[in-house]
């Protein structure tokens, strides 16, 4: 399989593995269509966790393919919600199906992907690097929503779940006894994604997200994976992203940049597919 059909794929099933863990006040619901997976957080207060992604792989993308992931979206209830997809699948209509389905061009990302022999992280760091154990799951995830500025109700259960899934490799960060940040891994046949890396503000510039894709990495040999994958937002132009600074430094490669789709469900498009 080609190699953004492996990095997109497993960010798919990564969060496909958080959001239905969901607990049932947040109206979660998700459904695996033409390949992708389309998830929906009715009661997200973020407007972040409501995506769907993976597509173009296992069938092409198509005006009707489109359309039954907005179907999905009007039937959910969802407010709002974003479509990404790889550029090199986008079909030559896209423009006409955005138009269809009221699609808007949002903030792009940039996807990251190196063989795990060419990573170079450095394990410096004055904080304390350490996997997460089921009993630190909830401040765990507290300390990850607190470090991207998002609101704990909820979404720390979603989280939290995530430790005790075989298919992550969670770590916390600790600066003495006090758990400071953190960050994930999934293992996905020979891809490990790393995601979910935070840190709050008091304990940021020590090393900590460097050593946090150290110890992944070393997490990622140890299953046996291949190749380690990433994304995170483009900066603007005359701007940066620390998180793609860190990433790169590791020795990760932008392999592309890929637009986000936000859905309303105001948008025009109602129509039969």
């Amino acid at each position: 399989m080609e190699l953004t059909a492996l990095a997109e794929l497993a960010e798919a099933e990564s969060m496909f593995a958080y959001e239905t863990q969901a607990p049932p006040a947040l109206g979660a619901a998700a459904a695996r269509i033409g390949g992708g997976v389309a998830l929906s957080v009715r009661n997200d207060p973020t407007g972040y966790w409501s995506k769907a992604l993976g597509f173009g792989f296992d069938e092409p993308v198509t005006h009707r393919l489109v359309g039954r992931i907005v179907d999905f979206y009007r039937s959910a209830g969802t407010p709002a919600a974003t479509i990404q997809i790889a550029p090199s699948v986008l079909p030559p209509d896209w423009d006409e199906i955005c138009s269809a389905y009221g699609l808007r061009a949002g903030p792009p990302w940039v996807k990251l992907a190196v063989p795990i022999t060419d990573v170079r992280a450095s394990a410096s760091s004055s904080l304390r690097i350490a996997p997460i154990s089921p009993g630190d799951a909830a401040a765990w995830a507290d300390v990850l929503l607190r470090g991207f500025g998002m609101p704990t109700e909820g979404l720390g259960e979603m989280l939290g779940a995530a430790v005790s899934n075989p298919a992550f490799r969670p770590f916390g960060v600790w600066d003495g006894a006090d758990l400071v940040g953190g960050g994930n891994l999934f293992v996905h046949g020979p891809v490990a994604a790393l995601n979910g890396a935070a840190i709050l503000p008091g304990h940021r510039n020590r090393g900590a997200q460097s050593a946090l894709i150290a110890a992944r990495v070393e997490a990622a040999r140890a299953a046996g994976c291949r190749w380690v994958v990433a994304e995170t937002g483009e900066p603007a132009a005359g701007s940066t992203n620390p998180s793609l600074d860190n990433l790169e430094r590791a020795g990760l490669r932008v392999r592309y940049a890929r637009q986000n789709w936000r859905w309303h469900h105001e948008s025009m498009g109602e129509q039969d597919v």
